[in-house]
C-alpha cells in the first residue's frame, strides 16, 4: 500500500531498544521505563509526540504525552508493575493548534495580532470540540464562538491564551495524520530479585555435621539458618542428581576414582535416574520439598544448577542415543577441551535429527523443578549449547512462569555472553574475578552499567566459584578476600560467593598457576568448621545487612566512579532512584600495604552542599567523618579494614537546635 504522503512527522532513534527491537529490553517489577525518541518534521510547524505502552495481552494502551528535551529529542516514562512482557511505541504528529498558539503569542508580543488570527484559532478550536466529549466539547464550542466575536483586543487575547483552552487542545489532539513508530518495542519484566540478589553457593553433600559423612537435605535445612544469618537471599545448589560410575573422577580431578570417591556432581545420571532424579544419599523428593519450604520461610529463593550434559550411565544414553554425537568407531564423543578430557561427561548434540524431541525434554526438566519450588536456574556452560534452543526454552518457561530467573554461567567471549543475555538470561556471570586494577575495574563496570549493554545484560559479580580461585585470592591473604567481597557487593546489585570456601579463606590451588582448588569439593566431600575464629562470616553478614538496608546498592545504573590521587584506591558511588540514599565506597586495592590519598567528589552532580560540611558515616565500622568540599583524605590499612562503605548525609546535624539543609 502506498504511504500517505501527508504524514510529515519522522519518528526514529527510539531508546531503550536492543538490536533495533529484535530482542526485548529488561526491567524488574516496579521499575520506571524512561523512553526517548527523535520526533521532528519539515518546516516550522509545531510537533507533538506521545508514548503508548501496555502489558502484552491488554486491549487498551496507556498514552503519556512526551516532553521535548533538546535537538528534536523527546522523552516520557512509565512504570511496569507486573511480571511478563510489555510493549511500547511512539506517535508523532503536527500540532496545528500549538503552531497557531505559538505564533499568536509572538504576534501579541509584537502587537501585530489581527482579527484573522482569531478566526483561524476559532476553526481549530471548533475541530477540537468535535473530538472532545461531554462538557469539554460544549466548553470548546463556546470558546470557538467567542474567538469569532469582535471583542476588544485585550479580551480576545485573554480568551485565546486561556490555559484551559491549551489544556483541552492537548487532551484532544488531531492525530489523523500521525506517524507511528515502525515497530512495537518489547520489555520483559522480571522479579526484583533479577535486579537485586545476594547468592550463597554450597555443596549439599558437604553439609554433614560429622567429617566423612555424606550430607543430606536434612543437613541442608540446618545450613539454611546460617545462610540467612549471613544476609543472603538466594541459596544456590550445584547439581543434586545421581552421579555416574563410568569414568568417575577421583579426588583433585584424578582420572582414576577410588572405591570411596563420589565423583563430580556435573557427571549427571546413573541407574537411579537423570536430571529429574535426586542423588539417593541426599534423600528423597519429599526431603527436597522440606528444604524448599524452610528456605521460603527464611525468605530465601532456591537456585538450582542445570547442566545439560550426561554421564555415560544417564538413562538418556540408552533411551535417546540420537541425542549424542558418535565417533567413527561407534563410541559416543565425550567432552573435551584439548588437552583436557572429560570422559565422565557426554555433551548433547544440538544438531541431532531429533532436536525437537531433545528440546521438549530439556524444557520438561525446567518445568519439573519449577513445580518443586525452584524459581532460579544457574545454567552451566550455556555457550556450548545452541542459541536458538535458549531463546525458545526460556520464552516457553517464562510464558508459564514469568517469575523464573535464568543465570548464565558463560565465561567466554563477550559477544557470546551478550547474545545469551539477549536471548533471555536474566543475569550473567562476568569477568569480575579477573579485574583487579583500578583502571580495568572502572572500564569494565562502566561498560556494564553506563552503555546500552545494560538494557539486556545484568551482571552478577562473584569473587570466587568452585571453578575459579584467582591468583589474587591465592597470594593476597585475608585482605584479598575482604577486598573482593567489598567490591563485588557494592559494585554489583547482584553478587554471590561460593562458601564456605570464601568466608573460610580457602586459597590453596591444586598446583602453581592453576585456578583449581586443592581438594576441590567438585570431586570430594569437605567438612567445614563454620565457627572458625578467622572466618569472615561477621563481615559478610555486615556487608549484606548494608546492602539490604540501602536502596542505593540495590541497582547498578547510578554507579559513578570518582577521582583518587592514588591508583591503589578506587572510589565510586551509587544512589537511590529518589536520590535520598547516597552510598560512597572507597577500597584499598592493595592487600599488603596501607594506602592513602584524596578522593574527589563532584559536589553539584551529587547534590552535596559546597558551602558547608557534610557527614560520611562508615556503615562497616560506625565511624563518622566530617567532610568539607570536594576533596577529602582517606587512609586504609588492610591489617584493619580494606575499605569504607560510606553513607553520605547531605543534611548535617549540629549540636544546636537547628539543622543545615540542602
Amino acid at each position: 500500500m502506498e504511504a500517505d504522503g501527508r504524514r510529515r512527522v519522522v519518528v526514529e532513534s527510539i531508546t531503550p531498544e536492543v538490536d533495533g527491537g529484535r530482542f526485548p529490553v529488561k526491567r524488574t517489577v516496579g521499575d520506571q521505563v524512561a523512553v526517548e525518541a527523535d520526533v521532528f518534521a519539515d518546516g516550522h510547524d509545531a510537533v507533538a509526540a506521545s508514548l503508548l505502552a501496555n502489558r502484552i495481552g491488554a486491549k487498551e494502551w496507556t498514552e503519556i504525552r512526551m516532553r521535548p528535551l533538546v535537538n528534536d529529542r523527546w522523552t516520557a516514562a512509565f512504570r511496569v508493575s507486573e511480571l511478563g512482557h510489555y510493549r511500547f511505541k511512539i506517535q508523532g504528529w503536527i500540532d496545528h493548534f500549538e503552531s497557531w498558539r505559538r505564533d499568536l503569542l509572538k504576534r501579541i508580543q509584537a502587537d501585530t495580532d489581527s482579527e484573522l488570527d482569531y478566526l483561524i484559532g476559532a476553526d481549530l478550536v471548533e475541530e477540537t470540540a468535535k473530538r472532545a466529549t461531554g462538557g469539554d466539547s460544549l466548553w470548546l464550542k463556546e470558546r470557538a464562538a467567542v474567538l469569532r466575536s469582535k471583542q476588544p483586543p485585550k479580551q480576545m487575547r485573554t480568551h485565546a491564551t486561556d490555559p484551559m483552552l491549551h489544556e483541552l487542545a492537548m487532551r484532544y489532539p488531531d492525530k489523523q495524520l500521525a506517524t507511528e513508530s515502525d515497530r512495537e518495542l518489547e520489555i520483559v519484566v522480571e522479579p526484583v530479585r533479577a535486579r537485586f540478589s545476594s547468592w550463597y553457593e554450597f555443596f549439599p553433600r558437604s553439609t554433614a555435621a560429622e567429617p566423612d559423612r555424606h550430607g543430606t537435605f536434612a543437613d541442608c535445612e540446618k545450613r539454611l539458618d546460617y545462610v540467612a544469618e549471613l544476609g543472603f537471599n538466594v541459596v544456590y545448589l550445584p547439581p543434586i542428581h545421581p552421579i555416574g560410575m563410568t569414568f568417575r573422577k577421583g579426588r583433585n580431578n584424578s582420572p582414576q576414582a577410588g572405591p570411596n570417591d563420589f565423583g563430580s556432581p556435573w557427571a549427571i545420571g546413573a541407574v537411579d535416574g537423570g536430571h529429574k532424579a535426586i542423588h539417593k544419599e541426599l534423600g528423597t523428593i519429599e526431603n527436597f520439598r522440606r528444604f524448599v519450604k524452610k528456605a521460603r520461610e527464611l525468605e530465601l529463593s532456591v537456585a538450582l544448577d542445570v547442566a545439560f550434559q550426561a554421564s555415560p550411565d544417564h538413562p538418556y544414553v540408552r533411551e535417546h542415543e540420537a541425542w549424542f554425537r558418535k565417533r567413527p568407531d561407534g563410541t559416543i564423543q565425550y567432552a573435551e577441551n584439548p588437552p583436557k578430557k572429560y570422559q565422565d561427561i557426554y555433551p548433547f548434540d544440538f544438531e541431532s535429527q531429533d532436536w525437537r524431541g531433545m528440546w521438549e525434554e530439556f524444557k520438561s526438566v525446567f518445568l519439573y523443578w519449577v513445580d518443586e519450588g525452584v524459581t532460579i536456574f544457574r545454567v552451566d556452560n550455556p555457550h556450548t549449547k545452541a542459541f536458538p534452543f535458549w531463546e525458545w526454552v526460556i520464552a516457553e518457561v517464562k510464558d508459564e512462569h514469568p517469575e523464573v530467573i535464568f543465570l548464565a554461567e558463560a565465561f567466554t567471549r563477550p559477544k557470546i555472553m551478550y547474545r545469551l543475555a539477549k536471548l533471555g538470561f536474566g543475569q550473567s556471570y562476568t569477568y569480575f574475578p579477573w579485574r583487579n586494577g583500578k583502571q580495568e575495574i572502572t572500564a569494565y563496570l562502566t561498560e556494564l552499567t553506563q552503555t546500552p549493554v545494560r538494557e539486556f545484560f545484568r551482571p552478577n559479580q562473584w569473587p570466587n566459584t568452585p571453578d575459579i580461585l584467582t591468583e589474587f585470592l591465592q597470594v593476597g591473604g585475608r585482605a584479598a578476600f575482604v577486598i573482593r567481597l567489598l567490591l563485588a557487593a557494592t559494585l554489583g546489585a547482584n553478587y554471590g560467593i561460593y562458601g564456605p570456601a570464601f568466608e573460610l579463606l580457602e586459597n590453596r590451588p591444586v598446583r602453581r598457576g592453576s585456578e583449581e582448588y586443592l581438594n576441590s569439593e567438585k570431586y570430594e566431600i569437605r567438612h567445614w568448621d563454620l565457627d572458625r575464629a578467622d572466618s569472615l562470616r561477621d563481615l559478610v553478614a555486615r556487608v549484606n545487612g548494608i546492602r539490604n538496608s540501602n536502596e542505593a546498592l540495590q541497582q547498578d545504573w547510578t554507579l559513578k566512579f570518582h577521582g583518587t590521587e592514588n591508583d591503589q584506591l578506587i572510589a565510586y558511588s551509587k544512589e537511590s532512584e529518589d536520590r535520598s540514599n547516597l552510598i560512597l565506597t572507597v577500597v584499598n586495592l592493595d592487600p599488603h600495604y596501607a594506602q592513602s590519598g584524596y578522593v574527589t567528589l563532584p559536589l553539584d552532580e551529587l547534590e552535596i552542599p559546597g558551602d558547608r560540611g557534610y557527614e560520611a558515616e562508615d556503615l562497616l565500622t560506625g565511624a563518622r567523618y566530617l567532610w568539607h568540599g570536594p576533596r577529602n583524605y582517606v587512609e586504609l590499612n588492610p591489617a584493619r579494614m580494606s575499605g569504607h562503605i560510606l553513607k553520605i548525609h547531605r543534611r548535617l546535624k549540629v549540636e544546636t537546635d537547628f539543622e543545615y539543609f540542602l
